[in-house]
């Protein structure tokens, strides 16, 4: 393991664990402390150097790492895995195959090297015990990352203290990119943080609604942060680290697998509020950030789409379950939101019938849809008396309901009326 020393020799010195061995990864110590790394706070130099070389040697969301991190602390732990002294095979569940991974790792680790990069690139490392890391991420126990890579000027933890996620399909239908950019842009302007993973499709959407919007958006990268994936999403992310933020477990230039997509997914439930998943087939990584964010204790949602969609099945078997429907920014500000963040009331149009007291009603339901009735007949089939039926008739006369022919009463054929809708008209 690597990292800033004198004479520009990029290596560690070790520090207080004597000399290592010929072809032994060291350990940062004394001379990484002689010439600290710009710190955000909270963590010592040491410990900040010995976390950034661990996200080289640890997977996101190794279990096993996460333990062996809680129980022996970061330097410990390196200092364990770079000896050949047996203490790292003490560690429960270690075994000689997954030590020789970690020590080719740690071998190729340069921490000062990469604090450095990152610090080129405008942006900071982050760990457990800095004001700026969201203690959400606790939620996650031995599966919390070891830290977080970021680009951006916000300050982490105050933006995803209310935030939400807006997760879907790739390859999104355009209705399902219309209503993520909706409820990302929707959401923005309530002042909420919209959080997703950067991708094309509903990922993407989500982005832009809320930066069109003049809102916050944030992304979390399955691959180090200053590195864009994908290609095409080059003036986003751009975007996202000039006016959001761009978060990663792995540190810089590190390139995305398949199972760091999904691992990284838990990282966005575990940040936010909530998760909105737009489009998802039954196979589909938004389901597994909606199903992370169930086990978190997040609220969770999904946005309903036609039944015949393969790409809307998933978001509806989540929503059979647990899952909230929501159509609209409104609806999942309500639901995560504080007290008296109410959507509005849902209704359809008001037509000029529906302002007719009871009376007026029932006489206007005793005319025939078709062709003229006297007074007489209009009392009998309205339960009245002819004298009220009569004063009723003249009433929704005069309202432009119906009109007079002789003796007798009909329906006007004016839009104004309605056609009598509750009998589905002609």
């Amino acid at each position: 393991m690597t990292g800033q020393g004198a004479g520009g020799s990029g290596r560690v010195a070790g520090a207080g664990y004597g000399p290592p061995a010929e072809g032994q990864p060291r350990t940062p110590g004394a001379g990484d402390r002689e010439r600290p790394v710009r710190a955000p706070g909270g963590v010592s130099d040491g410990e900040r150097l010995a976390r950034a070389a661990l996200t080289r040697v640890l997977e996101p969301g190794d279990e096993r790492g996460g333990r062996w991190l809680r129980e022996c602390g970061a330097g410990e732990l390196l200092r364990r895995i770079a000896a050949r002294d047996g203490s790292a095979e003490q560690l429960s569940g270690m075994t000689a195959k997954r030590l020789a991974g970690y020590r080719l790792r740690a071998e190729a680790a340069e921490p000062g090297r990469d604090l450095a990069a990152v610090a080129e690139a405008g942006g900071r490392f982050l760990c457990p015990g800095d004001r700026e890391w969201p203690s959400q991420l606790d939620d996650l126990g031995d599966t919390r990352p070891t830290g977080l890579w970021v680009r951006g000027r916000p300050d982490l933890r105050l933006w995803v203290l209310r935030s939400v996620a807006v997760v879907g399909a790739r390859a999104c239908t355009p209705y399902g990119a219309h209503m993520a950019t909706t409820l990302g842009a929707g959401l923005a302007e309530r002042g909420w943080v919209v959080v997703s993973g950067a991708a094309f499709g509903v990922d993407g959407a989500a982005h832009r609604g809320a930066l069109a919007a003049g809102g916050a958006t944030a992304a979390v990268l399955a691959c180090g942060v200053d590195v864009v994936y994908p290609r095409g999403h080059a003036e986003l992310i751009g975007r996202m680290v000039e006016q959001g933020l761009v978060i990663s477990e792995l540190p810089p230039g590190e390139h995305p697998t398949r199972t760091r997509f999904i691992l990284r997914n838990r990282v966005i439930a575990a940040l936010t509020r909530g998760t909105v998943v737009v489009e998802a087939e039954y196979r589909s990584g938004s389901l597994v950030t909606a199903r992370c964010a169930q086990r978190l204790g997040r609220f969770t949602m999904g946005v309903p789409g036609p039944v015949t969609s393969g790409l809307s099945a998933g978001v509806h078997e989540l929503l059979r379950g647990e899952g909230v429907l929501v159509t609209d920014a409104a609806e999942v500000a309500e639901l995560v939101g504080d007290m008296g963040e109410l959507a509005p009331p849902r209704r359809g149009p008001v037509l000029p019938r529906d302002l007719l007291d009871a009376g007026c009603t029932r006489v206007l339901d005793a005319l025939p849809a078709r062709g003229a009735a006297d007074g007489r007949e209009v009392a009998r089939t309205a339960g009245t008396g002819a004298d009220e039926a009569l004063a009723r008739l003249y009433e929704l006369h005069s309202l432009g309901f119906v009109e007079r022919h002789g003796d007798g009463w009909q329906l006007t054929r004016r839009p104004t009326c309605n056609d009598d809708a509750r009998r589905g008209g002609t």
